[in-house]
C-alpha cells in the first residue's frame, strides 16, 4: 500500500501511571510485546512500508526500542518538545510525511480494521477524507459519530453524553496532506475537536469496522487488551 503512515504516540499516559509508570504507554507490554508493535504489525499486514512515529513523552525509549526499521516498515521519528495535541503533533511531523494522502493512527487504541479495504472504500466515496468507526455498547465514554445513509459523517457527540450502543471514532484516519496547511505549527491542536468538524463540511467518509476495538487509556482496558491482541496474534480475530 503506497501510503505514508503517522502514528500519534506522544501521549503522557497519565491515567495509566498506576500500572505503567516507567515508560510511555505505547510501550506497555501487551500479549508479549509493546502495544505499539501491534499497530506496526497491522500496518505491515496492510502493506504499508513507511511510518512516522510522532513521539513526545519519553521519546527516546520509543526510538531505542524500534530503531529505524520494523519488519518491512521504514521508521522515522518526529519529536515534540512540549505537548502539541493530536493535530499539533501531526503538523510537527509534516516535513517527514510524504504523499498526497496520509494514514494516521492513534497510538493508544487498536481497531481490527482492514486498512486496505478502508482505503479503497474511502476513495470510492469521493470524500476527501475518511475515518474508521468502531461499534461499541456504550458510546457515552467515547462520544458517538453520526453518519448519514451515504456513510458520510454528519456530526459528533461529546463523550459523557447519552450512552447506549453506537459508532465511535476508531482512531484510524485517511487524511489529505492539505489538512496540514490548516493546522498552526507549534501550537496544541486537537484533530478531534478542532480539525474534524471542519473536514465534515467538505466530506468525511465513515468506514464501519466490524472487528473489535480497544483503547488502552485506563488500566482496566489495558488488561482487556491482553486477551484481544493475544487472540489477534493467534489468528483468532
Amino acid at each position: 500500500m503506497d501510503l505514508c503512515a503517522a502514528i500519534l504516540a506522544g501521549g503522557l499516559g497519565t491515567r495509566l501511571r498506576s500500572v505503567v509508570s516507567d515508560r510511555p504507554k505505547v510501550l506497555a507490554q501487551v500479549a508479549g510485546q509493546p502495544f505499539l508493535a501491534h499497530l506496526l504489525d497491522q500496518l505491515y499486514e496492510a502493506g504499508v512500508t513507511r511510518a512516522v512515529l510522532c513521539t513526545g513523552y519519553m521519546a527516546g525509549m520509543i526510538s531505542d526500542e524500534f530503531g529505524d526499521r520494523y519488519r518491512g516498515i521504514s521508521l522515522t521519528y518526529s519529536v515534540e518538545t512540549s505537548p502539541l495535541g493530536t493535530g499539533g503533533a501531526l503538523a510537527n511531523a509534516a516535513p517527514l510525511l510524504s504523499g498526497d494522502m496520509l494514514l494516521v493512527l492513534n497510538g493508544d487504541s487498536y481497531c481490527h480494521c482492514p486498512i486496505e479495504e478502508f482505503a479503497m472504500r474511502q476513495k470510492q466515496s469521493k470524500a476527501p477524507a475518511g475515518m474508521a468507526l468502531a461499534r461499541v455498547e456504550d458510546v457515552g465514554r467515547y462520544g458517538a459519530v453520526i453518519t448519514g445513509s451515504d456513510f458520510l459523517v454528519k456530526s459528533f457527540t461529546e463523550k459523557g453524553g447519552d450512552g447506549g450502543p453506537g459508532w465511535i471514532n476508531a482512531g484510524i484516519y485517511l487524511l489529505p496532506r492539505t489538512v496540514l496547511d490548516v493546522i498552526p505549527r507549534g501550537h496544541s491542536v486537537s484533530l478531534e475537536r478542532e480539525i474534524f468538524p471542519r473536514i465534515v463540511a467538505q466530506g468525511l467518509y465513515g468506514y464501519r469496522c466490524t472487528g473489535p476495538f480497544i483503547d488502552i487509556g485506563i488500566p482496566e482496558d489495558l488488561v482487556r487488551s491482553q486477551t484481544l491482541l493475544g487472540d489477534r496474534m493467534k489468528g483468532e480475530l
